[in-house]
């Protein structure tokens, strides 16, 4: 499976929402979409990312992006962290990984000395026509949602 390149198509998906929805990402053409992958519901650098995005959510508003979250997680356990964490925007469920593994975010990790295989946190930003602007891989939280609001503003 090739890696997504800067100016290229994305590669489309479809995947359940919370919400008990389904989100396409070729049903959000003519707006930018910020999709961000994340480990795992409930751990505390995805919390604090999550949050990040919550509190800028306004603004990704203001600038007619749609904002995405990502992890395997199933369903039911997006839908309580989301009420919990008040998110206004979707989380998606890639139970079977298809996703992860077409925008290559599977990672190898060492987790408390275990070797795992898990989602390595990444962001990618997608125009308005489809097309991958960004990526962002190995995510850094602190600051990351300023930094991809920033650049949803200069497409």
């Amino acid at each position: 499976m090739n890696l997504p390149r800067i100016g290229e198509a994305a590669p489309d998906f479809t995947l359940p929402a919370t919400g008990g929805e389904e989100f396409s990402l070729a049903a959000c053409r003519n707006q930018p979409v910020v999709v961000y992958f994340y480990p795992r519901d409930n751990t505390p650098g995805c919390t604090t990312e999550a949050r990040a995005f919550r509190d800028l959510s306004t603004a990704f508003s203001e600038a007619d992006a749609v904002v995405v979250g990502i992890s395997r997680d199933s369903p039911q356990s997006h839908e309580r962290f989301r009420e919990r964490q008040e998110l206004p925007f979707a989380l998606l469920s890639d139970a079977d990984g298809s996703v992860c593994e077409q925008y290559q975010v599977m990672r190898e990790k060492t987790l408390f000395g275990r070797r795992v295989h898990g989602i390595e946190r990444s962001t990618f930003l997608i125009d308005r026509n489809g097309i991958l602007r960004r990526e962002w891989r190995r995510v850094r939280v602190d600051g990351h949602a300023d930094e991809v609001l920033a650049a949803v503003r200069d497409l």
